[in-house]
């Protein structure tokens, strides 16, 4: 099988495609038939040892994967050959198959191509980890997502929605319609207004940026507010300032759950949640979604196409 891997860290033309031997499902795993694969910051920072996420080369980055079940490891019990699923794993899904954890999976949505539901399970379980199980956002509360129209932005806005949020998101005006699309109530552009010292009565903040947006955001918060910054370099605060202010500060290190995508999966077959994919490459360009992906500027996700059967 084919798998993009590489065996140094540096820039995206580290990236290299090799053959590999198939791997075999263990006890509790499945054996995945890759689809699509969705471009994640963390590949890039794993790539070039920014974040030392899978120790240090050779190894495959990609998180994200939506595909068909092959085959099964012993003790899988509510999957089976040919079922469509995706679901998040912590390295090593730039490939055309890879070995997953049964409870890491949930069943793709009819409704949703691979495509599509690549672009999804980090996104949604970033959001949904930071938002509802450490946030318990829910009916009228008031949310603030940084870089609303981002990768995990545009989903983290339509589960706050989902729950019945009022959402305040930021993002350059050019994007502020793609934001009223996604159910933003308010859209604010960062580059002419000062969030800082415009929003106030937040009851969970979303930061996905980081370093002085972190210390800015609390000014945001009303007293036992939460800012849950899902960065993983510097989230600029620590729970100890949010002390200082009364309010609480929390980090979110996104953990898989096929559990919780089976939740996310409900929502995108019932139109909740819609995912935008601003670019498909194949898997053989993984470098230049890389640098695509390294602007900064991408709205919504950037997808892989592993096989020629990506609908």
């Amino acid at each position: 099988m084919r798998v993009m891997t590489q065996r140094r860290l540096g820039g995206p033309e580290v990236l290299e495609m090799v053959e590999a031997r198939l791997p075999e499902p263990q006890e509790g795993e499945v054996l995945v038939r890759v689809h699509a694969v969705g471009v994640n910051p963390v590949d890039r920072l794993a790539r070039t040892g920014e974040s030392p996420l899978l120790g240090d080369p050779p190894f495959t980055v990609g998180r994200d994967l939506s595909g068909v079940v092959e085959t099964c490891g012993g003790d899988v019990t509510g999957l089976r050959p040919g079922d469509e699923v995706f679901g998040m794993i912590r390295g090593g899904a730039y490939a055309e198959y890879v070995t997953v954890r049964v409870e890491h999976l949930a069943p793709k949505p009819a409704t949703v191509d691979h495509v599509h539901a690549a672009a999804v399970p980090t996104a949604a379980l970033t959001a949904w980890q930071a938002l509802i199980d450490t946030g318990a956002v829910g009916p009228g509360r008031r949310v603030l997502v940084h870089a609303a129209a981002g990768g995990v932005g545009h989903i983290a806005v339509q589960i706050a929605k989902a729950e019945g949020a009022y959402v305040i998101g930021t993002a350059r005006a050019d994007k502020h319609r793609f934001l009223r699309d996604l159910g933003v109530d308010e859209p604010l552009d960062y580059t002419t207004t000062d969030f800082a010292l415009t929003v106030r009565d937040i009851d969970v903040a979303l930061d996905l940026i980081g370093g002085a947006y972190g210390p800015r955001t609390l000014a945001t918060l009303r007293p036992g507010g939460l800012l849950a910054s899902a960065v993983l370099s510097d989230p600029g605060v620590i729970a100890e300032d949010g002390e200082a202010r009364g309010v609480r500060c929390a980090r979110v290190a996104v953990q898989p759950s096929g559990a919780t995508l089976r939740k996310v999966a409900a929502l995108m077959a019932a139109g909740r949640i819609r995912p935008h994919v601003s670019a498909v490459l194949p898997l053989a360009e993984a470098g230049k979604a890389h640098e695509m992906s390294g602007t900064g500027r991408t709205q919504g996700k950037i997808v892989l196409t592993v096989t020629d059967h990506e609908g």
